[in-house]
């Protein structure tokens, strides 16, 4: 985008207008600086808000700022026509509708914007806000890719936005209570944490929908974006029956199940112990027991390693065995096993263990215990309460948009979990472990996965390179 500095705003307008959302792909962008906007809202001011991908969980957000009288909606920017209309519709008083999301980031009465798009979107959206002088909430997983997770980091630090990044768990009383006793040392030392999600969509897993052409009120290529451009079913989209766990098992649009999921759950141990990035990355899986119309793998286990801890997660979409321990305990294992159900029915286990030398910690989202190795922690205390509770994670990222202090789930914070989950959809891909060095940020020692790691882009669209 060199030429974007020489770019006045109405040009952009005439440009975007005349070519339709699909043909401004390129590269009619503005920096926050060219327009001489200060995006931060005054002491009294209302916080002006956009919206970015108007889906299911994006209207969500927008629902849990909107509330707040420090704001205001000011903007919608969604490529599929009926939910831009229906946003707006909700705050038709003050909200505008866009159908190139580019062209709401020029806008004078936007502040700050909640990105929610389908995931392989993120990094531009999210990178052009920063640009823009936007401060941003991005939905997880922050990107898809190693390069994206370095190149919004990089944008967020240039550009001085706040961002959240939209792992709505954190906010959770219950993450906070269990980092507090890995933090108070009763556990010892820790020298494994293991995570898991567990589910099983038999082998036909989403099926085979029919191919057939994008609902007109689609603009598909702009909805395809920087991706490769497949044929259209469906599933893709998430329509349907079982729509929403559907749509994940697409690997270009969404990542597949580690990348949906494993945001919010490797977010407990990356909070409790802070490991950094992981120096070594090995994955096996694959699809080996689903025959359906998706690409991601049923099967993924990962190992990574760090200085004197390793994590490691284990999802599955063929069987549903939470690792429940209280069978061990003599207890009834259906008492505990971390277990939640989706509005499809779709019924899985997902949770963390914390070994230590003193005893094991299980988590799930809502509830934790611990299973003491002999008598070492008979006279363990349970913690005092030293994490605050949340506002509110949509609630903690319009505080600091005030203060102008970054979150909790912060990009950079964030980063090393993107980052790791990148990894190991790398590692699964080329099937061999791969070498991170955390002081440059970099996979050394393999061209090839180096290469890998950043995304090739569909023209007109251009990876932002300025920032690697």
């Amino acid at each position: 985008m060199s030429n974007s500095h020489d770019l006045t705003r109405r040009s952009f307008i005439e440009k975007a207008t005349a070519a339709g959302a699909a043909g401004a792909a390129a590269a009619y962008f503005i920096p926050a600086g060219v327009l001489g906007k200060d995006a931060t809202p005054g002491a009294n001011d209302r916080i002006q808000l956009g919206l970015i991908g108007a889906g299911g969980m994006g209207r969500s957000n927008l629902a849990s700022c909107a509330k707040h009288p420090d704001v205001e909606v000011t903007g919608i920017a969604e490529v599929w026509k009926s939910r831009r209309d229906a946003a707006v519709a909700k705050y038709q008083r003050s909200a505008k509708p866009y159908a190139d999301y580019r062209e709401m980031l020029q806008r004078d009465d936007v502040d700050a914007v909640i990105i929610a798009t389908p995931q392989h979107w993120h990094c531009l959206n999210a990178v052009h806000a920063a640009e823009a002088g936007k401060d941003v909430y991005l939905q997880k997983p922050m990107t898809l890719h190693v390069a994206e997770s370095i190149a919004v980091t990089r944008a967020v630090e240039k550009h001085g936005i706040i961002c959240q990044v939209g792992t709505q768990i954190h906010a959770g009383e219950n993450y906070r209570r269990v980092v507090e006793m890995v933090r108070s040392g009763n556990l010892g030392k820790i020298s494994v944490a293991r995570t898991f999600l567990r589910m099983n969509q038999g082998p036909e897993g989403i099926g085979h929908p029919a191919v057939c052409d994008p609902p007109k009120e689609i603009d598909w290529n702009s909805w395809v974006g920087p991706a490769p451009m497949r044929p259209f079913t469906e599933a893709i989209l998430g329509n349907g029956p079982g729509g929403g766990w559907k749509k994940i098992s697409y690997m270009d649009y969404r990542g597949g199940w580690t990348s949906g999921m494993a945001p919010h759950i490797l977010d407990l141990p990356y909070w409790a112990l802070d490991p950094g990035f992981p120096s070594v990355t090995f994955a096996s899986g694959g699809k080996h027991v689903l025959r359906d119309a998706g690409d991601a793998p049923d099967t993924h286990e990962v190992t990574w390693q760090y200085p004197n801890l390793t994590i490691t997660w284990m999802m599955s979409l063929v069987s549903k065995f939470g690792f429940h321990f209280q069978e061990q305990r003599g207890d009834d294992g259906a008492k505990w096993r971390g277990e939640r159900s989706d509005p499809n029915n779709i019924t899985w286990w997902l949770g963390t263990y914390f070994h230590g030398v003193n005893g094991t910690l299980i988590s799930d989202y809502t509830k934790h215990d611990v299973v003491p190795e002999g008598d070492r922690m008979k006279d363990a205390k349970t913690p005092e309460k030293s994490i605050p509770p949340s506002p509110g994670h949509e609630r903690e990222w319009l505080d600091c948009v005030r203060s102008r202090k970054q979150p909790s789930c912060s990009a950079a914070y964030h980063h090393k979990i993107d980052v790791a989950i990148g990894l190991a959809n790398l590692s699964l891909k080329l099937g061999r472990s791969i070498r991170f060095d955390p002081a440059t940020e970099s996979i050394v020692d393999d061209a090839e996965a180096a290469k890998a790691a950043r995304p090739e882009y569909r023209d007109p669209w251009k990876f932002p390179e300025e920032y690697l």
